[in-house]
């Protein structure tokens, strides 16, 4: 199945929730057939007659609208655009704009006078026609007009509440479920007259949609359509086909179905990322987690490999409760070259058991010690941020055309099961060689993002996992003189006062030291034996001595004509875990000391 399928098949699971607000912050209403959500500037109050009673401005803050559209209205642009049933923009409620006008009352009209009527129609038709409504409100301090009498806001929207009816429905036009199934029972009734053809997502023979609705994601693309056609003088479907209609047939229910829910579900679940849509759901509302951040939902901090899998292996379980192994999972990306057309830059369909396993087994593999020593799993966001991210007021922003196409990339390696790019590992490593270019914080935060992608890329190319504790006996060059790089400048560091905060040698030099190490290792040696080891405390001194002397020893067992040559990304490993152990092994001493005193 597609993703119109799935998205049909995901409202008609949550039919019972369909033109009902939703509880929480900024949550979307699921929008019925042949109905939009919008925002409203204006809401006037009418009586049981038609006669005004108030009107009053409607904050920005407020939530949108369901507001009955039709097929024209409801994807309207250009020059002539049609008027929606009830609620509409000022221009088309006040007289003087005939065209428009006319057009807004003949339908209202129409609608108020069929079988499928409705008891609020009649007073708003009645009060549209009196003419006073541009009166009433600038009366009301809701808008203000121009020397010609017309309003300075004419695209403000307006929206109904009728009172004084015997009903026991809401008095709000937008909260009245009885209208909404009377306009979706009327314009049904109106277009079944057309033709039938066989609707490609149903299944089922049903009146084609001829226009198909706009800003299904408005964070990424403004009111951009996911179908469109009308372009018969560029390339749409010429070459190929000689209408439209031969390149796919969509039944108007199914089409407004699958919009609305798609609508509804990139605002409540979906994730912006560089102005691009992610979506993860399942279509029968079970809980799913999200596909480009984290697995896990413990936020405490874990020290050991075999505490992480433990949790780790824990969450999977949890999840799994929650999102049992038939259900399905539906991965879908959306963005918008232009504001007019969106576009479906990512689908997968997966198994509930299958997509939880593949995000355990990407943060299985895909972590590192932190900063603190907690074992953590960057999300998607970080190591795209960390390698492409420039400096900004001191942290990283990335562009967000490259951001959120690093992201879908990543998002594929991680779901499709895809080795790690080599160019997203490259670009971290220099990075994390070239401490010089970043403030010292955003650069440790760059230098943990590389180890992580590192562990990541060797499992996904050789198999190998690398420990996240110091293998100080590990037959690796690189790793040893990584460790060898964290010695040297750790014996530097303790001998700053502590309002010194200058950049070791070691640190200074290390673009040249992954290239040339042996040469680097020499100078700093010199270095520290003429003016840091020897302000250095005696047990210090030759721990630090001894422990140098023991990494040159690992080193030594590989050919002299190698120990020169440019050093692999490991030692960027091999330096984080002994720098890591180093200060470990500092704050222990000193907690010992403060346990005897």
């Amino acid at each position: 199945m597609g993703l119109l399928q799935k998205a049909c098949e995901t409202y008609d699971c949550h039919i019972r929730l369909v033109g009902l607000p939703q509880a929480g912050e900024k949550k979307e209403t699921l929008a019925p057939v042949s109905h939009i959500l919008t925002s409203a500037q204006i809401e006037i109050t009418l009586n049981q007659d038609g006669k005004f009673r108030s009107a009053k401005a409607i904050d920005k803050k407020e939530p949108k609208i369901v507001i009955p559209v039709t097929e024209e209205s409801g994807g309207r642009s250009g020059t002539n655009p049609r008027p929606h049933p009830l609620c509409d923009q000022l221009k088309y409620l006040a007289g003087y704009d005939a065209k428009k006008y006319e057009g807004y009352v003949t339908q209202l009209t129409q609608w108020a006078e069929s079988s499928c009527g409705h008891p609020k129609l009649r007073p708003i038709l009645n009060y549209v026609k009196s003419g006073t409504i541009l009166a009433d409100l600038a009366q009301s301090d809701v808008i203000q007009l121009d020397e010609k009498g017309h309003p300075k806001e004419e695209d403000a929207m307006v929206c109904w509440r009728v009172v004084g009816l015997d009903s026991n429905e809401s008095d709000a036009c937008w909260q009245d479920q009885s209208l909404f199934r009377a306009f979706i029972d009327y314009y049904r009734a109106k277009m079944e007259g057309q033709g039938k053809e066989l609707c490609m997502v149903s299944g089922t023979l049903s009146r084609p949609a001829i226009q198909h609705p706009k800003g299904i994601a408005p964070a990424c693309g403004g009111n951009a359509k996911l179908i469109s056609s009308n372009d018969e003088n560029g390339f749409t479907y010429r070459g190929r086909f000689t209408a439209d209609w031969q390149a796919a047939t969509i039944g108007y229910e199914a089409s407004q179905k699958a919009h609305n829910a798609l609508r509804w579900l990139i605002a409540n679940q979906g994730t912006l990322i560089g102005g691009r849509a992610f979506l993860c759901w399942n279509p029968q509302g079970r809980k799913t987690c999200s596909a480009t951040g984290p697995f896990r939902v413990n936020k405490t901090p874990i020290t050991e490999p075999t505490e992480y899998r433990e949790d780790l292996h824990k969450t999977l379980m949890g999840y799994r409760n929650l999102l049992p192994d038939s259900a399905g999972v539906v991965i879908a990306a959306f963005d918008a070259a232009t504001t007019g057309r969106l576009s479906m830059t990512y689908y997968n369909e997966l198994m509930g058991s299958d997509f939880l396993q593949r995000l355990h087994d990407w943060d299985a593999i895909c972590c590192w010690p932190n900063l603190q020593g907690a074992i953590w799993a960057p999300s998607l966001y970080q190591i795209v941020n960390d390698a492409f991210g420039t400096c900004q007021n001191g942290q990283l922003k990335t562009d967000n055309r490259v951001l959120k196409q690093q992201v879908q990339r990543l998002l594929s390696c991680r779901l499709d099961r895809a080795r790690f790019p080599s160019d997203i590992k490259d670009m971290l490593v220099r990075r994390a060689s070239n401490p010089q270019a970043f403030d010292e914080n955003i650069w440790r935060k760059v230098l943990f993002t590389a180890c992580t992608v590192l562990k990541k890329y060797d499992f996904d190319r050789n198999g190998e996992e690398w420990s996240m504790a110091l293998e100080p006996g590990k037959q690796d060059r690189s790793y040893q003189f990584g460790r060898l790089l964290a010695v040297m400048e750790k014996v530097e560091r303790d001998t700053y006062t502590d309002n010194e905060n200058r950049e070791p040698n070691a640190i200074r030099q290390m673009t040249i030291f992954c290239r040339r190490p042996m040469y680097v290792t020499a100078n700093l040696e010199k270095q520290l034996e003429q003016a840091y080891l020897p302000r250095l405390r005696p047990r210090s001194r030759v721990f630090y001595k001894n422990m140098i002397g023991q990494i040159m020893e690992e080193i030594d067992k590989f050919p002299e004509n190698q120990r020169n040559r440019p050093l692999e990304p490991s030692y960027l490993m091999g330096y984080y875990l002994q720098r890591s152990a180093l200060y470990q092994k500092k704050e222990n001493e000193q907690n010992e000391e403060d346990s005897k005193q």
